[in-house]
């Protein structure tokens, strides 16, 4: 496991759990570091500033990865002025792309997002888009100059889990790039699924954000991120379509 690393953009990072934006507080981004091990935390470039006396940026630990999102943005131009402010600002050319119209469901504009993720791969941006599980969007992000793909696992901040499963799995299977699975993940155990499915990462918010005990949910996501990891390293046994099978020999047995 030593030298199983995630990789992006020919960057290393030893951590496979990812920290999301929105439900942000000191307490948070320490657990999340220091519990959970993450490093890299998204930052939403257009809610730095929550207040006049608070900067988000002034949280985040040195060495600690900077993603700024798009969030917010409605299109791929608003998503592209949002990625390059971010870089002005200093965070750098990882940039995770979120377009959504939607203000029901927050589903992201698969389409729009195309057209942002080629722009800024052009520029420069390490560009980590976040998308709706399609196979045929999947591979044209990756044409047009995608480092990762980012599916949901369900709708933002529902903490509901693998609702994509399948989808999530078809693009595991058929994209050659790093899958992280984004959005939803909502218990440990989930996250261990993903992970052992063959996600290269989770990120995850909201769960954490609200759980009873911050410390230990940031713990657990972190144990059932890297249990799942190995386990889909070491090969998963094989699943039966009917019947059973002993695990001990029932014959043989000595007098």
């Amino acid at each position: 496991m030593e030298n199983d690393k995630l990789v992006i953009g020919g960057k290393e990072f030893d951590s496979r759990f990812i920290l999301g934006s929105g439900k942000y507080s000191m307490k948070l981004i320490e657990a999340a570091v220091k519990d959970a091990g993450a490093q890299i935390i998204t930052l939403a470039v257009r809610r730095t500033n929550t207040k006049e006396e608070e900067n988000i940026l002034d949280y985040i630990p040195d060495g600690v990865t900077l993603l700024p999102n798009t969030s917010g943005a409605r299109d791929a131009k608003e998503a592209v002025r949002i990625a390059r402010l971010a870089r002005e600002l200093g965070c750098g050319d990882f940039v995770k792309i979120e377009i959504m119209r939607d203000s029901k469901y927050l589903l992201p504009d698969n389409y729009e997002t195309i057209k942002a993720t080629e722009i800024l791969a052009k520029e420069g941006f390490v560009v980590m888009p976040y998308m709706f599980p399609d196979l045929n969007v999947a591979r044209e992000l990756q044409n047009v100059g995608a480092a990762t793909i980012m599916p949901l696992a369900s709708p933002i901040g529902s903490n509901k889990g693998l609702a994509t499963k399948e989808f999530i799995q078809i693009l595991i299977d058929e994209i050659d790039l790093p899958i992280i699975v984004d959005a939803g993940i909502g218990k440990p155990s989930q996250a261990c699924e993903a992970m052992e499915m063959g996600a290269a990462a989770i990120m995850a918010n909201t769960a954490l954000a609200t759980a009873g005990d911050l410390t230990m949910m940031a713990s657990a996501f972190k144990d059932a991120i890297e249990a799942g990891r190995k386990a889909y390293l070491a090969g998963l046994g094989r699943v039966l379509t009917r019947g059973a099978a002993a695990s001990d020999p029932l014959t043989g047995f000595l007098h």
